[in-house]
């Protein structure tokens, strides 16, 4: 469990995720609307300030932010960038190592996402074939991006009550993230590349993965994959991939359980064993603690 501070918010639920930007809001004159976890470990807000002039600075959080304009925002300025100012539609993006200081002034209303690095480059494999150690998320300030918009401000429209909203807004934080990494992604070039896998290996353990997870993977058939020993596999896998060879399997199975409760009427019992779950029961434990619904109520939902 990681030791970062905790996001103060009511019913805070357990989570690896530590909203600095939000307890930084937190300090502030700044008033919260909404909130909501939508599981996953990702969480929305909406705040709206109103203010003379106050300065508010972002000190390495930690964790990545998504911000959106709703309203305002026309003399709200970051120091590092003066004489450019927000307006509704405009976006920034704040990586979890960045610093920035902002001075509000009038009006602003906003909404933001919060994720962790782990949400963005998880996709580098899946979408781009990259590493998630090659890529992360830009510092961008006050940028359009007409798909990301129309999300964000679906976000802002609907409610975030109860298991059937949540679940609608965190499968559109989900698409919005895809966006952010096609169009918002920074090359780490100073990243040193050494370790990890070959891409090609990379690509050949994805593939088996994929191809197999109605089945029993063990670490020794991957190990034999890239021709490593078992335990040096293990730490150039998780070099590679950006986490433990179980945890990257039981994402993938996640992934594909979505996928066919999605796309498919199949039983719930055939979508546990194609996605390799040893029983109905305990695909339903699994996925409910992951997506915050069973995989039925999952199904009547996406569905409708």
């Amino acid at each position: 469990m990681s030791d970062r501070p905790r996001l103060y918010a009511p019913e805070t639920p357990p989570t690896r995720i530590s909203h600095a930007v939000f307890n930084t809001l937190r300090g502030t004159n700044a008033e919260l609307e909404r909130f909501a976890w939508l599981g996953d470990d990702l969480a929305i807000a909406i705040w709206h300030r109103q203010t003379t002039e106050e300065e508010t600075a972002y000190i390495r959080p930690g964790h990545h932010t998504l911000s959106y304009y709703l309203g305002g925002g026309y003399r709200t300025e970051r120091n590092e960038l003066p004489g450019m100012y927000g307006s509704p539609g405009r976006l920034c993006t704040l990586p979890d190592d960045h610093e920035s200081r902002w001075v509000v002034r009038d009006r602003l209303r906003f909404l933001h996402v919060y994720f962790l690095p782990e949400h963005f480059t998880r996709r580098a494999i899946q979408e781009l074939d990259r590493e998630p150690r090659e890529l992360t998320l830009a510092d961008r300030t006050y940028f359009e991006h007409a798909q990301i918009a129309h999300l964000c401000a679906s976000l802002e429209r609907v409610s975030w009550n109860g298991p059937d909203d949540l679940l609608r807004a965190n499968e559109t934080v989900h698409e919005t993230l895809s966006h952010l990494l096609r169009s918002q992604s920074r090359a780490l070039h100073s990243t040193s590349m050494k370790g990890g896998v070959a891409p090609g290996v990379r690509r050949r353990l994805a593939e088996y993965i994929d191809a197999h997870l109605d089945g029993n993977i063990t670490l020794g058939t991957l190990a034999d994959i890239a021709g490593l020993s078992e335990y040096h596999f293990a730490r150039m896998f998780r070099i590679s991939f950006g986490m433990p060879p179980h945890a990257w399997i039981a994402e993938r199975r996640l992934d594909r359980a979505r996928q066919l409760l999605k796309a498919t009427g199949l039983p719930l019992q055939l979508v546990a064993d194609a996605c390799g779950y040893a029983d109905l029961s305990h695909f339903s434990h699994r996925f409910r603690a992951s997506v915050g619904v069973s995989p039925r109520q999952y199904r009547q939902i996406i569905s409708h």
